[in-house]
């Protein structure tokens, strides 16, 4: 969860955009658009995906493991619960 307001609006921006990609693609299906259209919005809405996950990433090795104020076990714990979720989003 992005910790600053700033943070947090910037992922709400990007979770509405790829919600509104999301609308489009179940209104271009319904109006039976060609394959290609269809194709090209599925991959539009799979990049702000891979965006959203990367800034949220990005956002949360910061706050957890740069500037929190853990310990060097508590970071390796948490280094490997991302690891865990790289290995899951990537498979």
């Amino acid at each position: 969860m992005p910790h600053s307001p700033a943070d947090k609006k910037k992922a709400l921006t990007r979770v509405r955009r790829i919600k509104g990609q999301v609308d489009a693609l179940e209104r271009a299906l319904d109006a039976g658009e060609p394959c290609l259209t269809i194709l090209q919005q599925i991959a539009a809405i799979r990049g702000a995906a891979n965006g959203l996950m990367g800034e949220l990433l990005a956002m949360h090795l910061k706050d957890e493991l740069v500037t929190g104020e853990t310990t060097q076990e508590q970071r390796a714990l948490r280094m490997a619960d991302v690891d865990q979720l790289l290995k899951s989003y990537l498979k």
